[in-house]
């Protein structure tokens, strides 16, 4: 069992800790997008605008419905396609461009957390005291001031355990790009069972490895919210 984790030609130890590189790689590179799309929607969500509301809320219910493999499918082959059919309207005898499945990971992936953390940022700014953005605007501060000084350090710290949730489903959902050949934690260890034939052994390490990310995870997010409640009256 141990020979077959070790490190070098004997064991699969190397292909594993390449695996999980790519797994944090991907993960930590949808999140900030993720969140992009999160506030971007969650601001659209408490638009004035029905047209933006409407196309908030759509989105929202259309991401937040939709399985998030299936989400991936249609990224990674409907953006394929369309930039296929791109490269054939400027070139008809250009081969079609080949769509990295680390894109589609990151995209597909940031699609699905933009959407539910878009919910946790509408709670979190519909929790916000109105009269602190009342006062901003009594002192002559810009939306934009009232947004980075009041709004979003309070939002913050409403949010930030909603949103540790979603990082932690986040991390565990990277196991489905290793339906599209993303040499990930998942499918370099579906690669080592299918050698090996030690099915116990890797799918048991690979479940140990993914434990750890989360009890990482949460010990981090915990520090967070400590230091994002410090001064806070608890009652």
């Amino acid at each position: 069992m141990f020979e077959a984790l070790s490190f070098g030609d004997a064991g699969w130890g190397d292909e594993l800790l390449y695996g999980l590189a790519v797994t944090i790689r991907l993960a930590l590179t949808a999140l900030p997008v993720g969140l992009a799309i999160g506030f971007v929607v969650a601001g659209l969500s408490m638009a004035r605008s029905p047209l933006l509301r409407m196309l908030g809320v759509g989105y929202t219910t259309l991401m937040r419905g939709l399985p998030e493999i299936l989400t991936l499918f249609v990224v990674y082959n409907g953006v394929g396609l369309l930039l296929g059919r791109i490269a054939l309207w400027y070139d008809p005898a250009a081969a079609p461009p080949a769509f990295s499945p680390f894109v589609a990971g990151v995209v597909a992936l940031s699609l699905v957390f933009g959407a539910f953390a878009a919910e946790v940022l509408r709670g979190a700014f519909a929790a916000l005291d109105r009269g602190q953005v009342e006062a901003g605007q009594s002192v002559g501060m810009t939306r934009g001031m009232i947004f980075r000084r009041i709004q979003v350090p309070q939002v913050w710290r409403f949010a930030l355990p909603g949103l540790g949730n979603l990082w932690i489903n986040l991390l565990k959902d990277t196991s489905l790009v290793s339906v599209i050949a993303l040499d990930d934690l998942m499918r370099m260890t579906k690669v080592a069972v299918g050698v090996t034939k030690q099915p116990f052994t890797f799918y048991l390490a690979a479940c140990l490895i993914y434990w750890a990310l989360c009890v990482l995870s949460e010990l981090v997010l915990a520090r967070l919210e400590a230091r994002a409640n410090r001064g806070v009256r608890r009652v």
